[in-house]
């Protein structure tokens, strides 16, 4: 393991302080349009203890988050990236990491505030490497509106059938059903394939079922997912292909859709336009094992190519205290704190969304981790599928077909998977070829 000096919390204070006159404006480049919550808030927090540094949040100006990593490698090329860097899970950061853009930070004062299962996202395949800091993680679940399910006389739904009647119902009503589109393709797959997809391939197991080669993708749980998504197009209205998903959130903010396959991110999307509930994926019998998407999707890195080291070291250690934790949760609600700190979650939408974690299992998204990093890309595949099955124009054993096509590939276990027997198990750890 590459070893990093570290300074002292109060030599980087000093140095900090000295510097902060001297040097630019410490800089934190995000794909996260909060710009609000961080200069209103979390700045001026860190400020109260350090108010000699500057510092500037930047995201993408017209909110677009899918430009952001080319925007990135302009400014890694240019030399205009910002001091510290937010970092997606797995792959993306470690490749970063990897191109010697990402500074190290095994070791740095307030690490120890993480468990292992928030740290795993950054670090590398060995574990002994950490190259970005845990944030947060959201959890994907079903925004439902409150007023349209009493209209219509339906409870929350618990099962597939329960969730069904509800779309029927708001469906004969008048209503748009589920607030959903195929526009942009990631909004199938996210909050579509990711969000039911863990109550059949029964989460955890199910996505190391993949990474070992134990369960090919064109297995039952993954047919049965494509089904799932291939009903839904009755109920995501006319023209859902061209709708986008700030059309999604609209028709649900302006009450004309009842229900929003969501992700806890959108908590704030919709506070106080909407008298909404939310529920985990349905099952498909009451008193099933539940299962949900939890996915550490946020952390953040210092550039190695830092015009301001010190100071951004003194920021990122400051994000790892129970004061940056809450703040975090509670202003940007929807993204919950992985650190070990204990403290009160104020919204109640967020609130519930977080109890899910005692009743129900917890996965990730089955395509950040490994899987995606050959090509044909596993999570650009699922946007494609995904997108293909709403419309019509792939049936659920064709989109099953094209994953398992594509991981076979380049996948080593995934095709070496035939020839485990039960005479000899299988030792398939996730290596590339």
């Amino acid at each position: 393991m590459k070893k990093v000096t570290l300074l002292p919390l109060a030599a980087l204070t000093l140095a900090a302080s000295t510097l902060a006159n001297a040097q630019s404006t410490l800089v934190i480049d995000s794909w996260r349009s909060d710009d609000a919550v961080w200069n209103e808030k979390i700045i001026p927090a860190f400020n109260k203890h350090y108010p000699d540094i500057k510092v500037e949040y930047r995201s993408p100006p017209d909110w677009d988050a899918s430009k952001w990593n080319g925007e990135m490698e302009n400014r890694f090329d240019n030399g205009t990236a910002g001091d510290l860097i937010a970092c997606r899970p797995f792959d993306g950061s470690l490749a970063l990491y990897q191109r010697g853009l990402l500074k190290e930070v095994t070791e740095m004062e307030g690490m120890e505030n993480f468990p292992s299962f928030a740290l795993s996202p950054w670090q590398t395949d060995s574990g002994a490497t950490t190259f970005c800091l845990p944030m947060a993680s959201v959890i994907h679940g079903f925004f439902y509106n409150k007023d349209i399910f009493k209209e219509v006389g339906v409870n929350e739904p618990v099962t597939s059938a329960d969730f069904y009647w509800a779309l029927e119902k708001a469906k004969r009503a008048g209503y748009l059903p589920l607030a959903i589109g195929t526009r942009d393709k990631w909004e199938a797959a996210t909050m579509g394939f990711q969000n039911i997809g863990p109550t059949h391939w029964k989460g955890e197991d199910g996505r190391d079922d993949l990474l070992t080669g134990k369960a090919p993708v064109t297995s039952e749980p993954y047919r049965r997912t494509f089904q799932e998504l291939a009903k839904w197009a009755k109920y995501m209205g006319q023209n859902f292909d061209q709708r986008s998903y700030s059309d999604s959130i609209n028709a649900f903010a302006d009450g004309k859709a009842a229900v929003y396959p969501a992700g806890s991110w959108d908590i704030m999307t919709f506070k106080d336009k909407v008298n909404m509930g939310v529920f985990p994926p349905p099952v498909e019998k009451k008193g099933d094992a539940c299962y949900f998407t939890d996915h550490t999707d946020l952390g953040m890195g210092i550039y190695s190519k830092s015009k301001n080291p010190e100071a951004a070291e003194l920021f990122l250690k400051w994000m790892t205290t129970a004061e940056f934790a809450e703040l975090l949760t509670n202003e940007i609600s929807g993204f919950f704190s992985l650190s070990n700190h204990f403290f009160d979650v104020k919204d109640p939408i967020a609130q519930e969304m977080m109890s899910w974690r005692d009743k129900c299992d917890s996965t990730i998204r089955n395509s950040a981790q490994v899987l995606s990093r050959g090509e044909p890309n596993f999570e650009l595949e699922i946007w494609e599928t995904s997108t293909s099955v709403m419309s019509g124009q792939m049936t659920p054993a064709q989109a099953t077909s094209q994953l398992q096509k594509g991981l076979d590939a380049w996948y080593q276990p995934q095709r070496d998977r035939k020839e485990v027997t039960a005479e000899q198990p299988c030792d398939c750890t996730p290596l590339l070829q």
